[in-house]
């Protein structure tokens, strides 16, 4: 069956990410591990919301597969009103290049590139038109107007995940994934980048989409999602980090409760 034809323009849509009865493993018979267990959700354009939970959650398995770099067992994924289904590995590529943006905890730069190379690096792979004017102009909103020319080993950690944050925004994204954005950067840095994630929802109407494991990032967004066991687990709107410590902590008390239940 041949895969869906090109993609239409890119038309924003009132729900920029939609999952149903989403199911993932892996392992082989006998030794199965369910990473998601029929998640369903919806979230809606130009907001920010943050995916939290205990280690083996599925956090980011629900990140791998919203994002098409992974394909779930069964369920449905609709991002910016695009269904990830039926397409190729190719298509699902050319899709991502179109309508998603990542930041990661580990940047995902190239060495021997600059920062303005590293910025428009997606864009040339998509075989789209490069803006070097924009691309400038993106760089030094985020603070790195100045270090066009540099080599990421000429940076610190927070200027590294600034020129991600850029690369992720020149495209003009509908969704941007970040997966722990702020895990390996110090207290001021995490804070900046955060910042930065929060402006592209206010400022540019982007969609933010961002699993953490510290409280305080996750007090940036408009709404904390909880997972456990694969499962959608709660929610919180407007948190704060004093709430958002304390859910965890009942959350990881009923899942040690339901794992000793399973063991009786």
């Amino acid at each position: 069956m041949p895969g869906p034809g090109p993609d239409p323009d890119p038309v924003r849509v009132s729900e920029a990410l939609q999952l149903v009865g989403v199911r993932k493993t892996y392992g082989a018979a006998g030794t199965t591990v369910t990473a998601l267990d029929g998640v369903s959700l919806s979230l809606s354009a130009g907001t920010f919301t943050a995916i939290m939970g205990p280690s083996g959650s599925g956090k980011s398995t629900l990140l791998q597969c919203a994002a098409g770099l992974d394909r779930p067992d069964s369920g449905t994924i609709v991002v910016d009103g695009q269904p990830l289904a039926g397409r190729s590995e190719a298509q699902l590529t050319r899709f991502r290049r179109q309508r998603i943006g990542f930041v990661f905890q580990q940047y995902n730069l190239l060495p021997a590139l600059t920062v303005l190379q590293n910025t428009v690096l997606p864009l040339e792979l998509a075989g789209r038109r490069v803006d070097l004017a924009r691309a400038r102009e993106i760089l030094g909103q985020v603070g790195l107007g100045n270090r066009l020319g540099n080599r990421p080993d000429q940076l610190s950690g927070g200027q590294r995940q600034r020129v991600a944050i850029a690369r992720a925004l020149l495209t003009e994204p509908s969704v941007i994934f970040a997966d722990e954005p702020t895990g390996a950067l110090d207290t001021r840095s995490a804070r900046e980048i955060l910042l930065l994630l929060r402006e592209a929802v206010d400022v540019r109407g982007r969609t933010v989409v961002m699993v953490t494991h510290d409280p305080v990032a996750a007090s940036h967004a408009d709404t904390v999602l909880f997972l456990a066991d694969g499962r959608i687990a709660g929610e919180l709107p407007r948190p704060t980090a004093d709430a958002v410590a304390e859910r965890l902590t009942h959350l990881g008390d009923a899942v040690a409760a339901h794992d000793v239940a399973m063991e009786v």
